[in-house]
């Protein structure tokens, strides 16, 4: 029977029409938005639900992101319930405040559709934008499809809420954002029942004399830190029972990470959005040759999950981190953040980093399945390489 209620639900949407669908599952209460390319089609079907009465959010369009994300700041403090949208560069304008909201402890959920920072100018999918925020506190989700756009950004504000500090959930521009794919859209009784209404202890209120916002001494900024670090090692586990709760609500996976053929594999792909499902593709090909492959989808990149992940990758032979980002000076930014959760670790796996779809360039299958058939048996490799 569910199935069949399922069937019955399917609308056909594009990733960004399948977060504006989320949100409006969601019910926040304010919701400050600036157009940029790939990411105004969000605007556009938010405004478009609150037209037609089906979204009760408060909709503002502050002359900058800048002046967004200080919108944002100010509602969360009062305890409003806050979503914003942006990409690239308008995630680069944030940037100062992404410190100021996280220190602040404001529950914000931002929708990120991944676009290559300038210059030169482009607008293609590269997770460089929202990868050079990952110090600012932001808790960091990623999703590979539509589907999984409106399943996250949902699960996003029970997460952002429990622990008190911002979540930035994030899609591939154009192969998610504008891509379209059948979504089941759950009932909006289900999800009231899910993500119940937001109350925030420490706000903006005269009567209770608890908020942010005076200077402080170093001891006290010291210990706000130490309690955000707490707050951030509680995510994976919280994401984990989130992630199982979603799961018997809707029948779909979620958490910290997804796991495909990894149980006997001796090569794994790690990677983070739509590459999924290309690595996906690779290892059934690389199976079909009898080479024992498995991927590892990483939909939390920050905190990274280190324990699972060392749990999961030690024993097994050769690891390979498909980056679609490129850090100048370093390489790949996922490909030195497992590498360090894997220091140390007893039976770690050789590691192999490489440059993928850098700047949103196509990587067919046939690549990747090249790549695991060349992975040798020499030491572990620290450097990214380049993948044309």
């Amino acid at each position: 029977m569910k199935d069949q209620a399922t069937n019955q639900r399917l609308q056909l949407l594009s990733g960004n029409h399948a977060v504006a669908m989320g949100v409006m599952l969601a019910r926040p209460d304010v919701a400050p938005v600036y157009p940029i390319t790939p990411q105004t089609p969000i605007l556009e079907k938010l405004t478009e639900l609150h037209g037609q009465g089906r979204l009760g959010a408060r909709m503002l369009t502050p002359e900058s992101e800048h002046s967004v994300m200080a919108t944002c700041i100010s509602a969360s403090l009062t305890g409003a319930r806050v979503f914003t949208a942006t990409s690239s560069q308008g995630l680069m304008l944030m940037h100062e405040l992404l410190h100021y909201a996280a220190g602040a402890r404001a529950p914000i959920v931002m929708f990120n559709v991944n676009r290559t920072p300038a210059s030169p100018w482009g607008f293609w999918p590269d997770q460089l934008d929202s990868l050079s925020q990952r110090d600012t506190g932001w808790i960091q989700l990623y999703s590979e499809s539509p589907q999984e756009s409106l399943d996250l950004v949902i699960q996003a504000f029970r997460i952002a809420e429990q622990v008190e500090l911002p979540v930035m959930v994030n899609h591939d521009a154009f192969y998610v954002s504008h891509a379209m794919e059948p979504v089941d859209v759950p009932e909006q009784a289900e999800i009231d029942d899910f993500l119940p209404p937001f109350h925030k202890d420490l706000r903006l209120d005269v009567a209770t004399g608890r908020a942010f916002g005076a200077p402080a001494d170093q001891a006290t900024w010291n210990r706000t830190r130490r309690d955000m670090a707490r707050a951030m090692g509680r995510v994976p586990a919280l994401f984990s029972d989130i992630g199982s709760q979603w799961h018997a609500l809707t029948g779909r996976a979620s958490g910290p990470l997804e796991t495909y053929r990894t149980k006997d594999a001796d090569r794994v792909f790690i990677v983070l959005g739509s590459l999924a499902g290309t690595a996906r593709q690779a290892v059934d090909d690389l199976r079909d040759k009898g080479i024992r492959a498995g991927l590892i989808k990483l939909r939390l990149l920050r905190p990274l999950p280190g324990e699972l992940l060392r749990d999961l990758l030690c024993g097994h032979d050769d690891v390979l981190v498909l980056d679609r980002d490129y850090a100048p000076g370093m390489g790949g930014i996922l490909h030195q953040e497992i590498a360090a959760a894997l220091y140390g670790a007893p039976d770690a796996p050789r590691l192999h980093g490489f440059l993928t779809g850098v700047g949103g360039v196509n990587v067919p299958v046939r690549r990747l399945v090249e790549l695991a058939e060349g992975i040798g048996t020499g030491d572990p490799s620290f450097e990214s390489v380049w993948v044309d």
